[in-house]
């Protein structure tokens, strides 16, 4: 030990001990050259793979490389700034992001607007149907005779009513019936004016009209005689209504499809001709009618409706404004 040497601290990590500067050599001090490492309750030196649990092991953990003494201490880190804000600090505060404004919904084509026919498809079934009918000679007209006198049993013509013709005080008596149509889908029935579901058919046949007028014990012997109620039902897709009109040897050249974007007119002539299913639909959704079409087949008609926005339809159709007061007028004009 040279005279007047003062023993200086050793900075470098893990070692700690005092040195005299003569004695400092190349192997005089076992340290840690790497940093502290904590991960999952472990400790350890990046320069070395010991690990413990426990801090003062960790503390009292041996160097890994050997060198000189250093009595450098080791600059700080600096600490992050803290702003030391008052009360009379401006705050700037950003407002509020603009909303968009909710757009109106889009208004409802009107039912007035003019109809476009629809393209037919036959389909083989109806072909192969059609070829093989035997034509038949027409009746001799004296075998069935219409007579315009009503007898007395003679039910009422009108959809749900079951009144029967009495005497002339039937003619007096009030009529309640369904105007509409009956409704087949997803195993409910219902009449479409009314809309009263029911799974039960007897139930359904029992339901009382939800419309009076004056009963129709005959129907003129025109046109008419050939309508017929069909049986029809509904399925919807993502993009695509499709509604299917039972009825079989549909007539492909007498049979017609007319629609706007939300009025359907369906006139399919069947049965060789004897029997004709005319009705128009009130439709719930908006369709475009440019890319709707309908195909025939051999026991009923597929009319795939286009839709024109991407939604679900709750149900096909809605009651016609006028249905109920044409049908009150006609029946008052028997």
């Amino acid at each position: 030990m040279a005279s007047g040497e003062v023993e200086t601290h050793c900075y470098n990590k893990g070692c700690g001990k005092k040195f005299l500067p003569s004695e400092n050599g190349p192997e005089a001090c076992i340290h840690h050259p790497g940093e502290p490492v904590f991960h999952d309750a472990y400790k350890g030196w990046s320069c070395c793979k010991k690990r413990t649990t426990d801090f003062t092991e960790f503390l009292n953990m041996r160097g890994c490389t050997k060198g000189l003494h250093s009595n450098e201490k080791p600059a700080e880190k600096p600490k992050p700034q803290v702003s030391n804000k008052t009360n009379q600090d401006v705050v700037h505060v950003e407002p509020p992001k603009q909303r968009q404004p909710i757009e109106p919904p889009t208004k409802r084509p009107s039912e007035s607007d003019p109809v476009v026919r629809l393209p037919v498809t036959v389909g083989s079934s109806l072909k192969s149907a059609l070829e093989n009918l035997t034509i038949t000679p027409s009746q001799d007209q004296n075998d069935e005779q219409v007579s315009n006198e009503v007898t007395e049993g003679t039910q009422c013509k009108n959809r749900g009513c079951q009144k029967s013709y009495m005497g002339e005080q039937s003619d007096y008596e009030k009529c309640q019936f369904h105007p509409g149509q009956a409704v087949f889908h997803e195993g409910m029935k219902f009449w479409s004016c009314c809309e009263r579901r029911t799974s039960d058919f007897t139930n359904f046949l029992e339901q009382e009209g939800c419309t009076t007028g004056a009963h129709l014990w005959l129907v003129k012997e025109d046109d008419t005689k050939k309508l017929v109620d069909c049986r029809y039902d509904w399925h919807q897709t993502t993009s695509h209504v499709v509604l299917s009109v039972y009825c079989k040897l549909s007539q492909p050249d007498v049979s017609f499809i007319e629609t706007n974007r939300v009025l359907l007119n369906v006139d399919i002539t069947f049965n060789q001709s004897k029997n004709k299913f005319k009705k128009t639909f009130l439709l719930e959704g908006v369709i475009d009618p440019t890319k709707s079409s309908m195909t025939m087949l051999g026991s009923k008609c597929e009319i795939k409706l286009k839709k024109g926005e991407a939604c679900s339809w709750r149900k096909f159709e809605l009651p016609l404004k006028t249905s109920k007061a044409e049908s009150q007028e006609n029946n008052v004009d028997h």
